[in-house]
């Protein structure tokens, strides 16, 4: 409850824009239920904002791949598409580079990249995804990211092994998936 008091009294802040207080109201609630720290999701948040800027630094990557990656309790997902090893590789350099101190999970493929009418198909499949999540009160949505990346679902965040095989089985039957791949970890005690 004491945490959830400064979320309030911003909101009270806002009372002139229904908008802002939605939007407020739920970050405020995932960062609440965030088994990460306050600190570890800052740290997250500029970690993904230093992949994107390294990635786009370079020409060849920026213009022949398809590849992003997302912090997540300092370890770092990297998916996408790659025409060949090589710039597969490059891109996972350039985040090595970066230090960010945890672990890359590679999940580049090599193959063209996906066309604007994938892409859109994937941010379809994470809605229904999601949607459906959200729709299991078994389920603790607020703890979970969902990613989907040429029909494969990427399910990360830090939850315990039931929420884990949960959030897995319910991605796993919604139309459209082809694969689903797990990049949990489990709370601290």
């Amino acid at each position: 409850m004491r945490a959830l008091l400064p979320i309030l009294a911003i909101l009270l802040m806002l009372q002139g824009c229904a908008g802002a207080v939605m939007v407020g109201a739920v970050g405020g609630a995932m960062m609440v239920n965030d088994e990460r720290s306050f600190s570890t999701q800052l740290e997250d948040t500029n970690a993904d904002f230093q992949i994107s800027s390294a990635l786009a630094a370079h020409d060849d990557l920026k213009n022949q791949t398809n590849i992003t990656g997302v912090a997540m309790n300092g370890n770092v997902l990297m998916i996408g598409q790659a025409p060949n090893s090589m710039l597969r590789d490059k891109a996972i350099n350039t985040i090595q580079a970066l230090k960010l101190g945890g672990k890359i999970h590679n999940q580049i493929r090599i193959g063209n990249p996906t066309s604007f009418t994938t892409r859109s198909n994937d941010t379809w499949i994470t809605t229904k995804v999601k949607s459906r999540m959200l729709n299991d009160n078994d389920l603790d949505i607020t703890r979970i990211k969902v990613i989907t990346e040429n029909g494969e679902v990427f399910l990360l965040g830090i939850v315990d092994r039931e929420q884990a095989e949960l959030a897995t089985e319910i991605a796993r039957h919604t139309a459209g998936v082809r694969k689903v791949i797990k990049v949990f970890d489990t709370p601290s005690s």
